[in-house]
């Protein structure tokens, strides 16, 4: 390690740097994933019933920047066999949109609280014994769900674009707000250059919120409404626990697992040119679920390693601790200002949509790469047609029907839960199909 602070040691991951050089990396890293750190808060709120208020969202909102900022400092600088030593950006994570969504909907936004908890505990606990276990989800299973979890994001992001669970749903207003999002969004992808195009998301939200504006979609008076300061709050809810939700949500915590190897073991790959050790893994996972557990103390859904920060570590080569920890610490001061979640609360979801439908469309894209990169041989293409097809076509609305001779714990498990479905079929499908099944010419 470099005791002397340099700027060069960003491209190191434990020599100092001068804090004023460091803070515009931090910031970026923070830019790249601010946005989809925010937004599962706000769909799976939208999907609660009762349904929760503007003020209650802008205040999970605050507390999930607290939160995340907390995350990526136990994964930089671990407790004890807690956090990977890695440069590791943390956040709300995508993941478990669709399973929580349906637990808000069925149970209450309390039930969410509850499920995190446990399942957090649970995947921090398995993440302590990783060595054991690791091999059984292999890439080939990581990316049948990553492309399941693509899948299962569609129609969410299509009800955020129609203007979600409102009166006007499908109106020429929304139409209009989530298609100029949509353009913007776009259009930035095509016309930026470098680091700024991780941009977009942010671009398109500041362009649909404007245009939302016009319309009369957005009450600007609420943004300042609980004054520029206020410390976050600690269980604004109290959990509540279903077996069913329980089960549910701890199955898409071994997903979120499946995520984690894989984005942690690409970011030591791309950015320190090594395999990952089993230490590592470890780690990141345990933080993954403990800062989890705490996440929902908060209120807040489960937090994980976000893959924008790994593209932008393989772009940037900036893998530096101190670097990302500056990032890190805006986080937390983030959420100490509730001005920036009442922002973010005041969003219409036809904004959100426009964003949002394209992010889904990139992890379904993601989920095919990581296939590509798999290999297509025999036995890969049966685990995820295979999977794809039976979780897919058993779990759509006109199907369901077909878990009617099941128990009624894994009907609320399983039946409008594609992605749990994929993830069990495809772990049996890797253990029992054999290990060649080319056939011989």
């Amino acid at each position: 390690m470099n005791n002397q602070a340099n700027i060069n040691n960003i491209y190191q991951l434990d020599g100092k740097v001068p804090i004023g050089k460091s803070i515009p990396f931090g910031i970026q890293h923070i830019l790249a994933m601010f946005v989809s750190n925010l937004t599962p808060i706000t769909l799976i709120a939208a999907a609660a019933q009762p349904a929760l208020s503007t003020s209650e969202i802008a205040m999970l909102l605050q507390n999930a920047m607290f939160v995340a900022g907390i995350a990526t400092l136990i994964q930089l600088f671990p407790i004890w066999k807690i956090g990977s030593k890695l440069p590791i950006v943390m956040g709300v994570s995508f993941t478990f949109v669709t399973v929580l969504c349906t637990v808000a909907a069925n149970y209450g936004y309390p039930a969410v609280v509850g499920a995190v908890l446990v399942g957090g505990l649970f995947e921090g606990t398995l993440g302590l014994f990783a060595k054991y276990w690791r091999k059984i989800i292999s890439p080939i299973v990581a990316a049948s769900v990553v492309t399941a979890i693509g899948f299962s994001l569609f129609t969410v992001g299509a009800r955020s674009f129609g203007g979600g669970y409102n009166e006007d749903f499908g109106s020429v207003q929304n139409l209009i707000i989530a298609g100029v999002t949509l353009l913007t969004c776009l259009g930035w992808n095509i016309f930026a250059k470098g680091y700024i195009r991780q941009l977009s998301v942010l671009a398109g939200l500041i362009v649909g919120y404007i245009v939302a504006i016009f319309f009369g979609k957005v009450d600007l008076t609420m943004i300042f409404a609980d004054g520029f300061i206020a410390l976050p709050k600690l269980l604004p809810y109290k959990p509540e626990f279903n077996v069913g939700a329980i089960i549910s949500t701890a199955i898409i915590f071994l997903v979120s697992a499946a995520e984690t190897i894989g984005d942690t073991s690409a970011m030591v790959a791309t950015g320190l040119n090594r395999d990952i050790t089993d230490r590592e893994i470890s780690g990141s996972l345990a933080c993954d679920g403990f800062a989890s557990s705490i996440s929902s103390l908060f209120g807040c859904p489960p937090v994980t390693s976000f893959s924008q920060n790994v593209g932008l570590i393989a772009m940037t080569k900036v893998v530096n601790r101190y670097t990302i920890a500056t990032g890190a610490a805006c986080m937390l001061l983030a959420g100490l200002l509730p001005p920036i979640g009442n922002f973010f609360a005041s969003l219409p979801d036809a904004v959100l949509g426009g964003c949002t439908i394209m992010m889904f469309g990139t992890i379904l894209t993601s989920g095919m790469e990581m296939i590509a990169k798999c290999g297509f041989t025999q036995r890969n293409i049966t685990i995820v047609s295979l999977s794809l097809a039976i979780g897919i076509g058993f779990t759509t609305a006109s199907e369901v029907g077909i878990w009617a001779i099941f128990p009624e714990a894994v009907q609320t498990v399983f039946a409008s839960n594609v992605v749990a479905v994929v993830f069990v079929m495809a772990i049996i499908l890797n253990l029992i199909l054999p290990k060649n099944m080319e056939m011989k010419k």
